[in-house]
């Protein structure tokens, strides 16, 4: 994921950029872009989306899914309203539709959940945008702020599952932790599939659309509303 901050005080942007988008990656020629994590870690994977996206990368954070569950459960779990009932016996998932409180392991399962989905991983990353967003909007409430029985847990939580490179200070993590609670979210416009010619199952961007999205970014501009998805999960 990528949070835009727009410099003119405008709303942020989360957008999605799929593990399976075929992308160039510096030095390792064209490849699924979550194995630029692989072959370069933090660096290689920051460079490629900053040569693909033409946004300037000035941080990075990497979270762990699994140390949300003892985030989670620290606050006293995490509120989400759904528009339709959510079972997936894989992810050991079983949701009512509506709004409901989502404990740790719920939580986990909902960021994982995919076989549901028509879109399978699309769906997936609209989910973890939703489930990000509540958790920040309950970490930097004003009842978790004022319950360090609450809020002491959680931090120390996300401490042991947050990555961040050698620029990011306090300020930074406060900084993300307010945008992430009411950003315009969305994911980078996908042409369709195709199978590589090592046999892989990966995704192209439609490449007018993704320009238009991230020239509108660089210039902090309004998005335009085509180009935006947010999620059809979440109520």
């Amino acid at each position: 994921m990528v949070l835009h901050m727009p410099s003119n005080g405008g709303r942020p942007v989360l957008i999605s950029l799929p593990r399976d988008s075929y992308v160039p990656i510096p030095g390792h020629g064209y490849d699924k872009i979550n194995a630029a994590y692989a072959f370069g870690g933090p660096r290689l994977i920051a460079e490629t989306v900053q040569n693909v996206t033409g946004l300037r990368i000035d941080h990075f954070m990497s979270i762990g899914f699994g140390g949300f569950v003892r985030v989670v459960n620290a606050i006293g779990g995490v509120r989400l309203c759904l528009k339709a009932p959510l079972v997936d016996p894989a992810a050991g998932l079983h949701l009512h539709k509506g709004c409901q409180t989502l404990n740790g392991g719920e939580a986990l399962g909902f960021v994982r959940s995919r076989h549901n989905f028509a879109t399978q991983d699309l769906q997936r990353i609209q989910n973890q945008r939703i489930l990000l967003r509540a958790l920040l909007r309950k970490l930097t409430s004003a009842g978790v702020i004022a319950n360090p029985f609450s809020s002491l847990p959680a931090a120390s939580g996300v401490a042991g599952t947050l990555t961040v490179d050698n620029g990011t200070h306090l300020f930074q993590l406060l900084q993300v932790a307010l945008a992430l609670r009411n950003p315009i979210t969305t994911t980078v416009p996908i042409s369709g599939g195709f199978v590589t010619s090592s046999g892989q199952a990966a995704l192209k961007w439609d490449r007018a659309k993704a320009l238009k999205l991230f020239h509108e970014l660089n210039n902090d501009q309004k998005i335009s509303k085509s180009l935006i998805s947010g999620s059809k999960q979440a109520a």
